[in-house]
């Protein structure tokens, strides 16, 4: 006969579990490992990226010693539908999920002269509304579960926010929509889920920089230097673990928002 009362409540899982858009390569990969070595479960999101997605996973389980701690997680940012199977897969397969990180981004040039509504319908799906949807449904999983614990959404953004540039129109448009999200969301959502930004500066070299001039562009900061994925991980986790934290933006860029750049980095 069971000692437990018919009516108790199903015991809290041992480990806090985040899901991680976009980590199977970049900043979300980099997001998944340090939350891995801190203790989380983590929900890798991926959509083409397949085997990176599984390698992502699979360090994660190395850096908690946890076998099946980390799972690769199929979903198209652009898709309503897609997005919104995305958290109740993650539940599914984990019980419960205590914090979201929209990592993930659609980032493809376009300008002012270029901007269409085609564009702007790409960015704004992906960077913005698979966000919100993720946000909404993280607040109504916490709910269901009666989630008395903290919970938190946490969206990343760019410091060009703060210092705009007319380059990647539509990207820009999206990233400042979610910003303005941000703030909505941490009054709607609250108490049971926080919902912070944390906006890097240039961090990751791309196809359209050489190795020199992103050092160069990399040191164009009033500290010297902007974000590293080290950095912006580290501000993720502070993030998810400061229970005081809603509806702001934590900028990690070296002080490069202080700064006046005519042009995105990757056209300079």
């Amino acid at each position: 006969m069971s000692l437990a009362s018919p009516s108790a409540a199903p015991a809290a899982p041992a480990h806090r579990t985040v899901l991680v858009t976009g980590a199977g390569k970049r900043l979300g990969r980099e997001i998944a490992l340090k939350l891995a070595r801190t203790g989380w479960n983590v929900a890798v999101h991926h959509r083409h990226s397949v085997a990176d997605a599984r390698q992502t996973a699979a360090d994660c389980d190395a850096l908690t010693g946890r076998a099946g701690s980390a799972r690769p997680f199929y979903a198209d940012l652009g898709q309503e539908a897609s997005v919104r199977a995305l958290l109740p897969a993650v539940v599914a397969h984990f019980g419960a999920v205590d914090a979201v990180v929209n990592s993930a981004s659609t980032f493809e040039h376009d300008s002012a002269e270029s901007f269409g509504f085609a564009a702007m319908e790409t960015h704004l799906r992906a960077n913005t509304g698979a966000a919100v949807l993720l946000a909404q449904a993280l607040h109504t999983h916490r709910v269901a579960v009666d989630g008395q614990g903290d919970a938190a959404v946490v969206n990343l953004l760019d410091q060009k926010l703060w210092n705009m540039n007319p380059d990647f129109f539509s990207y820009t448009l999206s990233k400042a929509a979610l910003e303005a999200a941000n703030t909505m969301l941490a009054l709607a959502l609250a108490p049971r889920v926080r919902v912070v930004g944390v906006a890097p500066g240039l961090t990751l070299t791309s196809h359209m920089l050489s190795d020199d001039k992103f050092q160069a562009l990399h040191r164009q900061s009033p500290l010297g230097r902007s974000s590293t994925p080290e950095d912006v991980a580290a501000t993720v986790a502070f993030a998810l673990d400061n229970r005081s934290i809603t509806g702001t933006t934590l900028l990690v860029d070296g002080g490069q928002h202080l700064m006046r750049f005519e042009r995105d980095f990757s056209l300079m």
